[in-house]
């Protein structure tokens, strides 16, 4: 039973549902339905682990010879390949009738757009181009649009505000991290900026560049009355901050 949750990311399906429940917190008015934001959550960790199973699934003979994922389940041996298969779709199926008929179509339909646009378009894309980073960055950046739309039951301005910081945040982040493990792609045939350009001139220009431009979107919570002044603050000297690392 280990093997399997490991399958499903505990430690990432938790930074998910916390900005699942970030977009909710900024979605919903009135009193809080927690029994609504209990669906949203559940059916958010269900769509979030079928989708970390089924991306190892697919990726299992490229983690088979990386250094940072071959003790991974399936390569390790610990699960068979038809049983993640297996599991990681029984998992999205539940997890996309929980969002279904627990919450809204419209959180179902947001849910089943960030699986498909992460398995059939970011997971290939990764050994062929390097773009695969801003693909994936846009299923990436979608739980607070769930939250959001789970709770006011359509997406505005202040949601795709949301969505903005976190798609934005995350190239520098994997970009980094494509850094640290470039020798580990390029064996695994994944083809990540700093394998297809190993100086790092542009992987360096790429981090600076989304750091930059993180700042502004990520004060714009304050100029639509989603925050106070002390998020303002705190938000420009922890970009600075970020930028400055």
């Amino acid at each position: 039973m280990r093997s399997y949750l490991d399958l499903t990311k505990p430690r990432i399906t938790w930074l998910i549902l916390m900005s699942t429940g970030i977009g909710y917190y900024f979605g919903h008015r009135g009193p809080l339905d927690l029994l609504l934001l209990f669906h949203c959550l559940l059916g958010t960790a269900l769509i979030a682990s079928g989708t970390a199973t089924l991306n190892q699934w697919y990726e299992r003979d490229a983690d088979s010879r990386m250094n940072r994922t071959n003790q991974r389940p399936i390569p390790a041996g610990k699960v068979p390949a038809l049983n993640a298969l297996l599991f990681g779709i029984a998992l999205l199926v539940v997890g996309e009738l929980e969002l279904a008929l627990g919450v809204n179509p419209l959180t179902a339909w947001l849910g089943l757009f960030t699986v498909a646009s992460y398995l059939l378009l970011y997971t290939p894309m990764k050994q062929r181009t390097w773009w695969s980073t801003t693909v994936g960055a846009f299923p990436g950046a979608m739980p607070p649009l769930l939250g959001f739309a789970a709770a006011r039951g359509a997406l505005t301005v202040e949601s795709w505000i949301l969505f903005g910081i976190i798609f934005l945040w995350q190239f520098p982040h994997f970009y980094a991290i494509a850094w640290m493990y470039k020798d580990d792609y390029a064996k695994a045939g994944i083809r990540m900026l700093p394998v297809v350009e190993p100086d790092g001139a542009s992987t360096s220009r790429h981090i600076l560049g989304f750091a930059l431009a993180l700042i502004p979107i990520s004060l714009l919570p304050s100029f639509f009355d989603m925050t106070g002044h002390w998020y303002l603050a705190a938000a420009l000297v922890l970009g600075g901050l970020f930028l400055k690392s």
